[in-house]
């Protein structure tokens, strides 16, 4: 079909599932490709030869590879239900906290490859000042980053929602309790209950073990 949409990705990354929250806001029918991440296919190979990553949308036959760039092509191709806001100060604000994320994520995703308790205490102190920056600057009394509906920078923060507590399980690093850090404790519970969101998001109890894999296979690869 010319206007066919699909999605290449996994169930488990967040950010896969960014973009199926955004097809989910949309109202846009597509199909899920499952890629098994060590094991890529071809077509997804073909599609993304230069990073050669997920997830990977296809519309109409043409790729547009790289979380955040899809959910730009997807909110300017289906202008309805605007995932960015219409006032261009509001959308350079949003445009901003949401490069503060995608710079920041290596931050928490090093979670998941630390060793030793210096290392440990390392990341544990920067993702603590990142966390912080977020409930001063950032998360104010507004049920979203948007107000009372989802936007884009929900959607790029959906990582600290889910699997940031993914990853303090799998490595035994507490960072925070809700009391400690309350606008952000509120944030996460209000995107996590929403509908689409709630409809959409891996089960917490099948990525522990599954990350604990994926952790393992990190620390033998860095080890080598």
């Amino acid at each position: 079909m010319a206007d066919e949409v699909k999605l290449h990705g996994n169930g488990l990354s967040p950010f896969s599932c960014r973009v199926v929250w955004a097809l989910k806001l949309k109202g846009i029918p597509y199909e899920f490709v499952q890629e098994n991440l060590p094991h890529k296919s071809a077509l997804l190979l073909h599609y993304n030869p230069v990073y050669e990553t997920i997830p990977v949308l296809v519309h109409a036959g043409n790729p547009i590879c790289d979380s955040m760039i899809i959910l730009h092509y997807i909110d300017e191709t289906w202008p309805e239900n605007p995932l960015l806001p219409s006032d261009p100060f509001q959308r350079a604000a949003a445009r901003f906290w949401i490069k503060f994320i995608e710079d920041k994520i290596p931050v928490l995703r090093g979670m998941l490859v630390v060793e030793g308790e210096e290392d440990r205490e390392k990341v544990r102190k920067a993702s603590l000042e990142v966390l912080q920056t977020l409930e001063e600057q950032a998360f104010g009394d507004k049920k979203f980053f948007g107000g009372d509906e989802i936007n884009m920078v929900d959607l790029a923060y959906g990582i600290l929602a889910r699997w940031l507590p993914v990853f303090q399980e799998v490595v035994g690093i507490k960072l925070y309790e809700p009391d400690t850090f309350p606008r952000f404790h509120a944030w996460a519970e209000n995107f996590r209950q929403a509908a689409v969101i709630r409809d959409n998001l891996p089960d917490h109890a099948q990525m522990v073990p599954l990350f604990k894999i994926r952790r393992e296979y990190l620390l033998q690869t860095a080890r080598k």
